[in-house]
């Protein structure tokens, strides 16, 4: 089992559980959250909020689920940043678990 983070802006929260569904993943959680970015850097790709806006309304979901349903997601997300022209592109991180109860 692996948890699955998935961060948004705001903009493109209504896609993602269309993204869930095209993975295979039936079951998820979310929040609203506010992203924050007080870096300059050339490339907008190397900060995770690549907005130098103030803050951005911001989404984040999450999954406990299989590594197979996981690279489908991720599968899932690539795909849709390659379709946008924004700077603010999903990200998404997995996390082994060890132990739960």
């Amino acid at each position: 089992m692996q948890l699955l983070i998935i961060t948004s802006i705001r903009e493109y929260e209504k896609h993602i559980p269309v993204l869930f569904k095209k993975a295979g993943i039936t079951a998820f959680s979310s929040t609203n959250i506010k992203g924050y970015n007080t870096l300059e850097t050339e490339n907008p790709m190397d900060n995770w909020f690549s907005s130098m806006d103030e803050n951005l309304e911001s989404s984040i979901f999450f999954t406990f689920t299989t590594a197979e349903l996981i690279d489908a997601m991720l599968e899932q997300i690539k795909t849709f940043n390659i379709k946008i022209e924004g700077q603010n592109p999903m990200h998404a991180i997995v996390l082994g678990i060890e132990k739960f109860v």
